[in-house]
């Protein structure tokens, strides 16, 4: 009897916000933030220029053209390489450098040549004079033990100096064919073929690599995968390998919107190659862990006025797309017709991630030295995930203090659909009593400036997006 009288009088002389016995909860707001159907241009998807930037006039012609985060630019081994082993970056850090000043980042491909363009003249001088090769569009024999040395030297020099790069957002891959676009590739012989490849798996290991096994005249697209450390997975069970020393590529198409206007193959793009061929190739499931992208065939005003498409087949070529898992799309130097805008951007709302958050609940009293549980439920309504890893983040700010938390959750994760994340930060012991308002955004991880628009309603002009007001207390 003493012992628990004695504890009954502790008890009362307790502070009331710690008695133990209280059964007081905390009040909770719960957000439900009002989406919004805008075009957002957030980074990594949507259109692409090419080989120009935001805002660059498209053959003095008018239209529209959505605002872009992505610089797709074509380079070529001629320009990049007067003397051997001696290289030529100028263009390159002249396109990163204009590409931040246009709020974009830059998606490269270096090509050995063009269908006018040579390889560098030092090179054509060890080789000789163009003689016919295989194909027409092969300007030297790729099999030569030189090409690969070269070649291959050139392309491990790029990724030596730009792997991880900030504003390199991808590297696509390129090893033989006329601008690069791999023509005659299921030609090469295994060594030649992984020799090449590997140039780029070595030397690329933190900027995304897309890689282009759909090649129209290609009739085994698998062959470009099979027996190397991309992540690839067939219908009858077999891959490639599994583990971490395995490679995500992403994957590229560069005759999106064909329906049997492209000459000399005898099939369409749309209906007999890219389904048949994606699937047999092994990079149906890329797009979980790297990024899809595309170029248009032909132009918008080509579709249009000689290929007569009508709402219901650009409505399809869109569809595929998105079933596809598109992420960014090269429309060239091709505005967008009036009469398929609202089709375009429809399709941009859905091409590559959009996060709309649902619900966001937080408790309206936090106490400094305390905690402060956030819970959340976030929709991607894209077709793909996120591939970088910019981070989720919570502030709360008033005139007189701002204290930002990086939340843990890992945005590539969240795939199509529902998405549900919770976490609890500490307010600093030091935080001044009083209103605050509460926050969010999703910011780059090491400045946390807002990266990414977020499709609701409210982004203030620091970006970022409130969610309501919480009162700190200090209870010390």
């Amino acid at each position: 009897m003493r012992k628990n009288f004695i504890f009954f009088c502790m008890a009362f002389m307790l502070p009331a916000n710690i008695f133990v016995f209280s059964q007081e909860k905390p009040v909770i707001e719960i957000v439900k933030p009002i989406e919004t159907n805008d075009v957002l241009n957030n980074p990594g998807i949507g259109f692409t220029t090419f080989n120009r930037f935001n805002g660059d006039e498209l053959d003095g012609k008018k239209g529209y053209y959505p605002s872009s985060s992505i610089a797709y630019f074509r380079l070529y081994w001629i320009s990049l390489e007067p003397e051997p082993g001696e290289y030529d970056w100028s263009q390159i850090d002249a396109a990163l450098k204009k590409a931040a000043e246009h709020g974009q980042t830059l998606m490269i491909r270096l090509a050995p040549h063009s269908g006018s363009a040579d390889v560098p003249d030092w090179y054509r001088k060890i080789v000789g004079k163009e003689v016919p090769q295989k194909i027409s569009k092969w300007r030297v024999n790729p099999e030569d033990p030189v090409y690969v040395k070269y070649y291959g030297n050139m392309i491990r020099a790029f990724g030596k100096r730009y792997d991880g790069h900030p504003l390199l957002l991808a590297v696509d891959i390129s090893i033989v064919g006329s601008w690069g676009e791999g023509a005659g590739s299921f030609l090469l012989t295994e060594k030649t073929r992984l020799a090449l490849i590997n140039s780029y798996l070595d030397s690329f290991k933190k900027t995304y690599l897309i890689f282009q096994p759909l090649n129209g005249d290609n009739p085994e697209p698998e062959l470009m995968v099979r027996n190397t450390t991309i992540a690839a997975y067939w219908p009858d069970g077999t891959n490639n390998g599994t583990g971490p020393h395995m490679r995500n590529l992403g994957w590229r198409a560069d005759c999106l919107g064909d329906m049997g206007f492209w000459p000399g193959i005898g099939k369409d793009h749309m209906t007999d190659l890219y389904p048949i061929d994606l699937v047999e190739s092994g990079m149906s499931q890329a797009w979980k862990k790297a990024p899809v992208t595309m170029e248009i065939c032909g132009t918008f005003q080509r579709w249009l006025e000689k290929e007569k498409y009508n709402k219901d087949t650009v409505e399809y070529i869109f569809e595929q797309a998105l079933k596809w898992h598109v992420s960014s799309f090269n429309a060239k130097s091709s505005y967008v017709p009036e009469v398929w805008v609202p089709l375009v951007k429809k399709w941009l709302n859905k091409m590559g991630y959009r996060f709309v958050l649902r619900r966001f609940t937080f408790p309206v009293t936090v106490n400094a030295n305390g905690q402060l549980p956030v819970n959340t439920w976030w929709e991607n309504k894209g077709d793909a995930p996120i591939y970088r890893d910019y981070k989720f983040a919570v502030r709360l700010t008033n005139p007189q203090r701002t204290v930002t938390f990086s939340t843990n959750a890992y945005l590539p994760d969240w795939q199509p659909g529902d998405n549900v994340y919770s976490e609890t930060f500490y307010i600093p012991y030091d935080m001044p009593e009083g209103a605050y308002q509460i926050e969010v955004a999703v910011v780059e991880p090491v400045t946390y400036k807002p990266a990414v628009k977020i499709a609701i309603e409210g982004m203030n002009k620091d970006g970022w997006y409130p969610m309501g007001e919480i009162s700190v207390k200090n209870n010390n």
